[in-house]
């Protein structure tokens, strides 16, 4: 399955707003944290390991304005291409960032969601290979330029084993319709006005309890082991 790029005409509306959310992110083509760096934020959660697509929803359009994605593996970073959110104490590598501590991934969450815009999380349990993967492919990705964050990330999944049927798109809210069709995606949704907004950014990002991956086909694209 292959999504259009241009769906419906309202898609430019979608692609406005992710230029306007990420401009300031455009940037990150030039970052590259030390190993001293990476190695002293890195943070582990000894959670199952998982994929999380974070989609920034429009609430006038009913669109995607944003995509990123959490990798939990060995680590746990966030892959946030061409995006805004800066924090001192995560060091970044292009459009990744380590150290995705609960306090950190609160902190990304909660500076999405404002009285514009609400915050779709999509987790999924994977394979040790597949996060790997995925934090391998943000790292090769590079620095990703404005209004390409549902583009890059969906080419990314699309690398790795059991991904396939994700297609390319420029439109997070039509890469979020996708990994949604995923068996085992848990989904919830953030609102700014939701009294305990805070505590539930954190909860979130509880540890998965280790379990049988909902998808079983783990590594990249091209070299697949058997089912």
């Amino acid at each position: 399955m292959v999504i259009s790029l241009w769906r419906s005409p309202m898609a430019l509306v979608a692609m406005m707003g992710c230029v306007l959310l990420m401009l300031a992110g455009c940037g990150a083509r030039d970052v590259w944290a030390s190993d001293t760096e990476v190695m002293a934020a890195r943070y582990a959660n000894g959670g199952a390991p998982e994929l999380t697509l974070v989609t920034i929803m429009n609430y006038q359009t009913g669109r995607g304005d944003h995509t990123a994605l959490f990798i939990n593996g060995q680590e746990r970073v966030v892959f946030d291409p061409a995006g805004s959110w800066r924090l001192d104490q995560n060091p970044r590598r292009h459009d990744v960032h380590f150290g995705m501590s609960p306090e950190a991934g609160a902190s990304f969450y909660l500076s999405h969601v404002r009285p514009s815009h609400y915050a779709v999380v999509q987790r999924l349990r994977v394979q040790p290979v597949q996060a790997d993967a995925a934090l391998a492919l943000a790292l090769e990705t590079g620095g990703v330029g404005p209004a390409r964050c549902a583009l890059s990330t969906s080419r990314l999944l699309r690398r790795i084993g059991g991904f396939e049927e994700i297609g390319a798109t420029w439109w997070p809210h039509l890469l979020k319709q996708d990994f949604d069709a995923i068996p085992g995606v848990e989904r919830f949704e953030l609102h700014h006005d939701h009294p305990e907004i805070e505590m539930l950014a954190r909860a979130v990002q509880a540890p998965l309890p280790q379990a049988r991956p909902a998808v079983t086909l783990a590594t990249v694209s091209g070299a697949a082991a058997p089912r």
